[in-house]
């Protein structure tokens, strides 16, 4: 990752999981149509899946195209991943031996990749962990940056990421050795500072050595704020997880503290969870939000940032959704990238996994739904057909039009609805299925279900619709063996006309 920061006018602070009663962020109510985002509000409602079917994705990065690169933990395979797109493989990493938690790991895009090309990726070979270098132009030319860091089954770290200094930033796990957490002469347990070539910067707290921060189990996440500050993730044993405030010289406190031990030698955690609900992976801030991936606890973290080295109170998003999440990583196209860890051994996974996913910034209205939605079909061969409408429609409080795509076993739906009556503050667009649709996520509306029934309501944002006036939401659905189109839409209760409707079938 290398270090952005900030893109202003994309949209931030704290979105809310997917409940389908309620689809309001935990972190308030969203903001009145018109208002300004800030970054880092993500809509965990509308996951798009970039790649799925993959074995344990591990690092990502993103090149200058906006492309992603990511690493295969077990094939030692590097792709590369463009949204409706089938993944690309670039590379294959020569001597990379997946043994426990090791592999090929983290990955990192040289800063100035339009003049070098370098890409820079974590590895465990049969003797030890290592850093290497390579261009895509020329892959399999792979050039050592760091070499000799203790490699076990557990406890490997594997981040790199690239900070707003330039330099290259390595989280080192202690390779079950936990002696070397607090051992100077040893890089495991630490956080390495390097500049691009592996050596050592002139400012580096430790004179003539590589050590940026000690006291670690197994770092895994690293992320800049605004400021230039170090977040990092790291695993703790069998009490505590944490998020640290890292800085120059900082000792952790591991193995003598493991989370908040008040210790004066030691730096105290901004953050600590049980394992149960985080064994925290992969970092990424977007405004002010961290971001935290979450691997036992099967959820991503959403802490608060307050601009001063704090944190308010961490949000959970997503959890139990797509099981152990990896990485995260806020992307060039302002969306919130996540990768899922369910074929490490650890995990249950679903037909698709791993996945990649991407949410997008909250918005007052979703856009076309035109990437692949949460069950990734297969690629689209049709074209759109038209369903007429009822032969004879009734007196319509309201015109409704229905887009879908559907897919084997599912479908989105985009509602835009035009009231033709008086000003509402208020409302429900009410209809019915005509088989076994049933709705699992939907976004901009209240939409709860009984039976064939539904009922979509207003959320507080959207209440709000005069005479002409247009409110649009949408939602995601599976159903058996046909998906006719519903039927007796009504908005407060008055009969509503229905569009010709289209839908896509992906096949």
């Amino acid at each position: 990752m290398v270090a952005a920061a900030v893109v202003a006018g994309l949209a931030a602070a704290g979105a809310g999981a997917a409940a389908l009663a309620d689809p309001a962020s935990p972190a308030g109510p969203r903001p009145a149509a018109g208002a300004a985002l800030a970054v880092g509000d993500f809509d965990f409602n509308r996951p798009q899946v970039a790649a799925s079917n993959l074995t344990v994705p591990w690092g990502m990065d993103f090149l200058p195209d906006g492309s992603a690169l990511v690493t295969l933990r077990n094939s030692a395979q590097v792709l590369r991943v463009r949204p409706g797109q089938t993944p690309e493989p670039v590379a294959q990493i020569s001597g990379v031996t997946p043994v426990g938690e090791g592999g090929l790991l983290g990955l990192a895009i040289s800063p100035t990749y339009a003049q070098d090309g370098y890409v820079y990726v974590y590895l465990t070979t049969a003797t030890d962990n290592r850093i290497v270098r390579f261009r895509l132009t020329a892959p399999q030319t792979q050039t050592p940056v760091l070499t000799g860091l203790a490699r076990a089954s557990t406890h490997d770290g594997g981040r790199i990421a690239f900070g707003p200094d330039g330099l290259l930033y390595a989280g080192v796990g202690d390779a079950g050795q936990t002696a070397n957490a607090q051992n100077l002469q040893s890089r495991n347990g630490k956080i390495l500072r390097m500049r691009p070539d592996g050596s050592v910067p002139a400012d580096n707290p430790f004179p003539g050595s590589l050590v940026y921060s000690l006291g670690h189990r197994n770092v895994q996440g690293l992320a800049w704020d605004a400021q230039g500050r170090l977040y990092a993730t790291e695993f703790g044993q069998n009490t505590w997880d944490e998020v640290n405030l890292i800085v120059a010289g900082g000792n952790y406190g591991w193995p003598t503290v493991e989370g908040r031990g008040n210790d004066p030698r030691f730096r105290d955690p901004l953050l600590v969870w049980s394992p149960a609900e985080a064994s925290p992976s992969g970092a990424a801030i977007a405004g002010n939000r961290l971001f935290v991936a979450a691997l036992r606890g099967a959820r991503l973290w959403n802490v608060p940032l307050d601009g001063a080295g704090g944190v308010g109170t961490p949000i959970a998003e997503l959890v139990g959704a797509y099981g152990r999440l990896r990485t995260v990583e806020y992307g060039p196209d302002g969306w919130l990238w996540v990768t899922t860890s369910n074929r490490d051994g650890r995990g249950t996974p679903a037909a698709t996994d791993d996945r990649i996913l991407r949410f997008p910034p909250r918005d007052t209205t979703p856009p076309p739904t035109t990437g692949q939605p949460t069950t990734t079909p297969p690629p689209t061969t049709g074209q759109p057909t038209t369903t007429p409408p009822p032969t004879t429609a009734p007196p319509a409080g309201c015109l409704v039009t229905w887009t879908s795509n559907e897919w084997t076993g599912g479908f989105t739906a985009d509602v835009r609805v035009t009231n033709r009556g008086p000003a509402l503050n208020g409302w429900a667009l009410t209809w019915t299925f005509g088989a076994d649709q049933r709705i699992t996520n939907a976004w901009n509306a209240q939409v709860t279900q009984s039976g064939a029934a539904v009922t979509a309501r207003n959320v507080a944002w959207n209440a709000s619709l005069p005479q002409g006036g247009t409110v649009s939401f949408g939602f995601q659905a599976s159903f058996g063996a046909t998906n006719p189109r519903p039927d007796g839409f009504a908005l407060n209760g008055a009969a509503c006309q229905v569009s010709n409707q289209k839908r896509m079938k992906l096949r």
